[in-house]
């Protein structure tokens, strides 16, 4: 499912950046993607084979007014092609072309304290030097990491948490054993 998830989000996004609507189709294909997320009814309807293409496509016709033709286009064809329970991953993959695109690297940084904005920023800032790409920078508390901060850096994780290191003495422990 993945790999057709990965063929449809890329000729999407192809087709958005040729016609220079990249983030206006980002945007649209998030809002309907998290409205399908949000909403039962909406994914048993979409994703249901009970209901026709027909219909599929009169009420796509009714929740998408005001979209770009060209999200318009593509759901469309999701739906003559059955494709539309596909759609979070087309999303999740269009989102990393997206990202990739915009030099965006996502980061993480968890601790078991809030810690203050002019930390956080500095720690983004210093990883957007040493790779050359933009941060996307979120911060979140876990007080079970007792001390010490994870960073997750797109799909690498380093983690200088009291907990991490407890955990990391342990398994020597019972290693040594």
């Amino acid at each position: 499912m993945q790999e057709i998830a990965s063929v449809y989000a890329r000729a999407l996004f192809q087709a958005a950046r040729e016609g220079e609507r990249l983030d206006v189709v980002r945007e649209q294909l998030g809002q309907f993607a998290d409205a399908l997320a949000g909403s039962d009814d909406l994914r048993l309807f979409f994703f249901s084979p009970y209901f026709s293409t027909a219909e599929k496509r009169d009420g796509l016709e009714r929740t998408l007014s005001g979209a770009d033709v060209l999200i318009s286009n593509f759901l469309e064809l999701l739906i003559d092609s059955h494709r539309m329970p596909v759609l979070p991953a087309i999303q999740a993959s269009f989102e990393e072309l997206w990202e990739r695109e915009n030099r965006l690297l996502p980061v993480e940084v968890t601790s078991a304290i809030e810690l203050g904005n002019t930390t956080v920023s500095a720690i983004g800032k210093r990883i957007s030097e040493q790779t050359g790409q933009t941060v996307a920078l979120t911060s979140t508390v876990d007080p079970n990491i007792i001390g010490g901060i994870v960073l997750r850096v797109g799909n690498s994780i380093l983690d200088a948490s009291i907990r991490g290191r407890l955990e990391q003495l342990r398994k020597e422990v019972v290693g040594a054993a």
